[in-house]
């Protein structure tokens, strides 16, 4: 039985895009989809409104079929060495998504999966997902049908962005997706956009994509409402 492979982008700015292009474009080469992880704030005063070669790029990467993810507001962190929906109680995390949300709209990038900073997301910003309008939630351990009340259970292997990058743990990256498509399971893939500009982690990804290309695993990008097997973007 052959299982499913989908490979998201997180970091997407002015600075990453050429990298991320790049890889991109190594993905189409494969017929692999991307599921690119958007926020309307990054760090160094960065802001995706004001950078309208980005939205562009983007753009034109959804309508070739990629899936735009909404990846927080400014990321900032909510406590020491927190993820920014980490800790938020309810009030606060919907705020942050409807200005986030605002954002998407007005750039013509509105959607309604999300997936929080560095995967993780408190109680109280899972419950104000729905009632913003949003209907998938990609999570550390699974995919969240929020419509529905149903996960899809697989682990991130992600490089950068909170997860690790050193040559061992790419190694152990490229392992583990290999276990997760010869079981014929869903394999979720991450890489920052900052980490496509260093050798060993973009090439890592690609090894770990094209060992999951070879033991058939079918590329797919978060999605809702999901496909048959799985809860998968747009």
């Amino acid at each position: 039985m052959s299982g499913q492979l989908i490979v998201s982008v997180s970091g997407i700015r002015d600075e990453t895009r050429p990298a991320v292009d790049a890889f991109a474009r190594e993905m189409d080469a494969r017929g692999v989809p991307l599921s690119l992880l958007v926020a309307p704030r990054l760090k160094d005063h960065y802001r995706l409104a004001r950078d309208p070669h980005t939205q562009e790029w983007l753009l034109e990467r959804r309508e070739g079929g990629d899936a735009i993810v909404l990846h927080g507001y400014d990321q900032a962190a909510t406590k020491r060495r927190r993820a920014e929906f980490a800790v938020l109680p309810e009030h606060e995390a919907r705020l942050r998504l409807l200005a986030a949300d605002r954002v998407l709209e007005e750039t013509g990038l509105r959607t309604r999966l999300f997936a929080p900073p560095r995967w993780l997301a408190s109680p109280g910003a899972v419950a104000a997902l729905p009632a913003t309008g949003f209907r998938l939630m990609a999570g550390v351990a699974g995919i969240h049908d929020l419509y529905r009340d149903t996960v899809a259970h697989a682990r991130v292997f992600g490089i950068g962005e909170g997860a690790k990058a050193e040559p061992w743990w790419c190694r152990a990256m490229v392992i583990g997706a290999g276990r997760v498509a010869r079981r014929g399971g869903l394999l979720r893939l991450s890489i920052s956009g900052k980490q496509l500009d260093r050798p060993g982690p973009r090439q890592a990804m690609l090894d770990a994509v094209d060992l999951a290309l070879h033991l058939e695993a079918q590329p797919s990008v978060y999605r809702w409402p999901p496909r048959a097997r799985t809860l998968g973007a747009a």
